[in-house]
């Protein structure tokens, strides 16, 4: 029993170990508030509970069924690396060029209920802005190597969903009370921080994209 239970604390920490740096929920507050302005309090509390249960079936679907969605398709990892990077960096490079007058011109666009976000829970508020491809290549890398280690026993399972269930819960939190985070630092310290987290997004998506790339040579350089 004390066994089972070790593995199952074991493999709970390795998920959260693994996914909640790269994930970031923390980080990513600023962009989510900057992208959901103008929603109501109970629009972006309905938004974060949509965007937490998508990336746990994320994280979830990539570490169970991952390997094999990839080689069903006949992608191989450092493609989804390639092509997920790509997706990040015109994602930062965008958030990185937006400016107030864009903010002022979005009315003109159509109005700013909770129908207009929740359109976009999906895209590109979880894929790739929360749950984004360099989480989900390591989540498929955390269960390609519990498969080839050991037995899908029950402890190995239910700390998997125990893993990803908590980081779920901590994208919910960090961007139910994102209009409180930005309230306590202010404008200028939220607009220094959105510049920042946006510049940091191109440049995971820059390493995702040569981490890909750099496995890919190696396979065609000698």
């Amino acid at each position: 029993m004390k066994s089972a239970f070790s593995e199952l604390v074991g493999n709970t920490l390795l998920v959260v170990g693994a996914l909640f740096p790269i994930v970031n929920p923390l980080g990513n507050t600023p962009i989510f508030l900057s992208l959901t302005r103008g929603l109501s309090g109970p629009g972006r509390t309905k938004l974060a509970q949509t965007i937490a249960i998508n990336g746990l079936v994320l994280m979830v679907a990539s570490i169970f069924i991952g390997t094999h969605i990839l080689g069903f398709f006949g992608i191989s990892l450092p493609v989804v690396q390639v092509g997920g990077g790509l997706v990040v960096v015109a994602t930062g490079w965008a958030l990185l060029r937006h400016s107030d007058d864009d903010d002022a011109a979005a009315p003109a666009k159509g109005p700013c209920n909770e129908a207009n976000y929740m359109r976009q829970a999906f895209y590109p508020l979880t894929l790739p802005l929360t749950v984004g491809p360099g989480s989900i290549a390591v989540a498929i890398t955390v269960g390609a190597n519990r498969t080839e280690g050991s037995e899908w026993r029950w402890p190995v399972i239910v700390g998997l969903l125990i893993g990803a269930l908590a980081i779920a819960v901590s994208i919910y939190l960090s961007y139910r009370f994102a209009e409180r985070i930005g309230e306590a630092l202010g404008d200028a310290a939220m607009n220094v921080v959105i510049r920042l987290s946006s510049f940091i997004l191109v440049c995971i998506g820059v390493q995702i994209l040569w981490n890909g790339l750099s496995t890919l040579l190696r396979t065609v350089l000698p």
